[in-house]
């Protein structure tokens, strides 16, 4: 039984080879980040704008915005995979399109099915939704397929930034409130500027590869410890210095301030980088999967603090 991408195909009475390729394909693992991050982020966002009372099926909206979201992430890693046959055979030979259990051609139909889907969908969410998710869409087509932003240094970094961290996070917010709001702003600029350094962590399996097919990363260019130092000012800057900025000119609430505290497990991204070991079971480095748990677990804590603070329970700091 195939538990993990790592795994080899073989048959069972479950599922069969393909149908677990195309569960590969999607990449399982990246998707909880936008399900969890997107329900949480829309909650908050539902009892900040006091709207819980005239949206009696709330949690429907929310299940149906959050499972919109993660299907463009699974739309991006189809495609992203259906482009990059000639490097994941060098670094990622265990993916499904490598190993001959799904075609590029069929990835690539797989990734624009589900695109249609999702903008389809997030249009009947509401206006402002429906335009963030094409935004996503742009951004993650035009990382994979032509003009590939993906092959250029330091604009590749933005460019998975800015929709996983930026528009990901105003779309969450979307559903209940406006978007254009400090609160929201303040969040997704902070998630957009850590992701500009953290994302360099996917790319140190994918070094030699990137080489070789003429993508050009941070890792590959300046090396795995000097990419990791360049990444560290994104990684903490956003935590402790802007957030304080921002909550001590009161663009948003001091209830905030205990998300400082996320400089902590930066580091320790940083720390796992410059040792950069290989996951057995995931796909990456073990940087790579502490970067998307502290991602998780700011998007956790901001809206637990932000459903908390708007209700009274926590005391103003200052």
């Amino acid at each position: 039984m195939k538990l993990t991408m790592k795994d080899p195909y073989s048959k069972s009475r479950i599922l069969s080879p393909r149908i677990r390729g195309y569960i590969d394909l999607i990449r399982p693992f990246t998707l909880l980040a936008p399900i969890v991050v997107s329900m949480f982020i829309m909650f908050a966002s539902l009892i900040f704008n006091g709207k819980i009372e005239e949206t009696p099926d709330w949690w429907i909206k929310i299940a149906q915005a959050s499972l919109t979201l993660a299907l463009v992430n699974a739309a991006s890693n189809a495609l992203n995979q259906s482009a990059d046959v000639e490097a994941d055979t060098i670094s990622k030979p265990y993916r499904p399109i490598p190993r001959g259990v799904v075609a590029a051609d069929e990835a690539q139909s797989i990734a624009m099915i589900l695109y249609l889907f999702v903008l389809l969908r997030a249009i009947t969410i509401n206006a402002w939704f429906g335009t963030f998710v094409f935004l996503i869409m742009v951004f993650t087509v035009t990382y994979s397929l032509p003009p590939r932003m993906k092959k250029y240094l330091f604009i590749n970094q933005v460019w998975i930034a800015i929709p996983r961290g930026f528009f990901g996070v105003l779309a969450a917010w979307s559903v209940f409130g406006d978007p254009l709001t400090s609160e929201p702003f303040v969040i997704a600029l902070l998630s957009m500027i850590f992701f500009m350094g953290a994302m360099a962590t996917k790319d140190i399996v994918d070094k030699e590869a990137d080489e070789k097919t003429g993508t050009r990363t941070l890792v590959n260019t300046f090396g795995v410890k000097n990419a990791a130092f360049i990444a560290l000012p994104f990684m903490i800057i956003p935590f402790a210095f802007l957030l304080p900025f921002f909550v001590y000119s009161q663009m948003v609430a001091s209830y905030l301030l205990p998300l400082a505290l996320f400089t902590i497990p930066s580091f320790f991204v940083f720390y796992l980088m410059l040792k950069y070991q290989e996951s057995k079971s995931l796909e990456n480095v073990h940087a790579w999967v502490l970067m998307y748990l502290e991602f998780l677990f700011v998007a956790i804590v901001f809206s637990l603090l932000t459903v908390f603070g708007t209700l009274g329970m926590i005391p103003a700091f200052f």
